[in-house]
């Protein structure tokens, strides 16, 4: 059911994950288009493997329309205050590391609504809870959004 350029993105995915590569992708495309029916058929031909998929997002709404989805603050302890508090707040010895050390892929939609900094921050966290200088610690990230739903940034003139 997957339309030609979804059946693309899902197949480059799909054996990057199966064949324990490492690598992050971005999902670009208008509201309906069919990226969050690709996130689910992703997780949950990968998840009927018995694979660990987490999935993320930047509002608690595009969260719940994900199996199993909540929100990257939520998932990965992303404080709020971000500018203020930039070490990580999961302990390589909790079962959330466990968790996300033991994972193949994290899918996180809605991602150019996060700020720059949870970015940042969640691709650190990946590193040191995964012990790996590798980007988001070696990790399968797909993130997802539309980026025409963002307001473009006008620097302040001085």
């Amino acid at each position: 059911m997957l339309n030609e350029e979804q059946r693309l993105a899902y197949d480059t995915i799909y054996i990057r994950v199966t064949e324990n590569g490492t690598g992050s992708f971005f999902l670009d495309g208008p509201g309906g288009t069919g990226k969050t029916f690709l996130y689910t058929t992703l997780l949950a031909n990968l998840r009927a493997r018995g694979l660990i998929c987490l999935a993320v997002a930047s509002s608690g709404i595009a969260a719940a329309n994900i199996p199993g989805g909540r929100t990257s603050n939520s998932r990965f302890k992303i404080p709020l205050d971000i500018e203020n508090n930039q070490s990580s707040q999961i302990s390589k010895q909790s079962p959330l590391a466990e968790l996300i050390r033991a994972c193949k892929l994290i899918v996180w939609d809605e991602a150019p609504m996060a700020k720059r900094q949870s970015i940042e921050y969640f691709e650190k966290t990946l590193r040191d809870v995964c012990s790996s200088t590798k980007m988001f610690g070696g990790k399968i990230v797909v993130f997802g959004g539309d980026f025409r739903q963002v307001l473009p940034v006008i620097p302040k003139s001085t």
